[in-house]
């Protein structure tokens, strides 16, 4: 008993002096709910209440800093064990990639618009990288009748030379072969995350006389279908 008042005791004079609940507990081993009735009547002065409440502030702020850490670190695993998985492509492999990626971004022949011509849109630099090298190493399409058109939002005009330079080094083509710009308008009360420092557009990839392409992977990806 005589121990236990000793304790109760210090508690109170560490609580006197601004120390939070955490700090008193890991020098008084008692549970926490005997600890919250010994001071439930203790006063705290207003400067330690600034100090305990900055204190849990910075504990939240690190143990979201260290969850951070830990996703970061988790999802670098993964992606490495998932990129080890892949391994190098077969061309037949890349073939059949680059006609998938065709079937869900690419442009298809209509009945009442026979002829249309080959186009493929998006703005992933990845995707259209591994588009390209599918259109010119697998499908053997010369560059001379690949010519590209940006898409971009009107409010980042100012960004434009910016744009035109990325997609230019992502494709591995000169800039000259940007020059058909077309700007989007903006509409009023959009929310739109693209609008950061990496928003460069949506870039178009056209094939000049590939409406004869067209109908071929359109063979391809109906065999697809009928394979599976």
């Amino acid at each position: 008993m005589i121990a236990k008042q000793k304790e109760r005791q210090k508690a109170i004079e560490l609580r006197e002096k601004g120390q939070s609940y955490r700090e008193i507990l890991e020098q008084i081993p008692v549970s926490k709910a005997s600890l919250s009735l010994w001071l439930k009547n203790v006063k705290l002065l207003p400067g330690h209440v600034y100090r305990i409440t900055e204190k849990r502030l910075a504990a939240a702020r690190s143990g979201a800093l260290k969850k951070k850490e830990t996703r970061i670190a988790l999802t670098k695993e993964i992606k490495d064990r998932a990129r080890a998985e892949i391994g190098k492509l077969s061309k037949r492999e890349l073939w059949l990639i680059g006609i998938a990626l065709y079937w869900a971004e690419g442009s298809k022949e209509k009945e009442y618009r026979p002829g249309s011509r080959m186009i493929f849109s998006n703005s992933d630099p990845y995707m259209i990288k591994l588009f390209l090298k599918w259109l010119i190493e697998i499908v053997k399409i010369s560059e001379e009748r690949v010519y590209f058109s940006i898409y971009i939002h009107e409010s980042h005009k100012n960004k434009l030379q910016r744009a035109i330079g990325h997609w230019s080094g992502c494709t591995g083509f000169s800039k000259e072969k940007f020059s058909k710009i077309y700007f989007k308008k903006n509409k009023i009360n959009t929310k739109r995350n693209n609008i950061g420092e990496n928003y460069f557009g949506l870039l178009r990839v056209s094939v000049i006389e590939s409406s004869s392409l067209i109908r071929r992977i359109q063979g391809w990806t109906e065999g697809i279908y009928e394979s599976t």
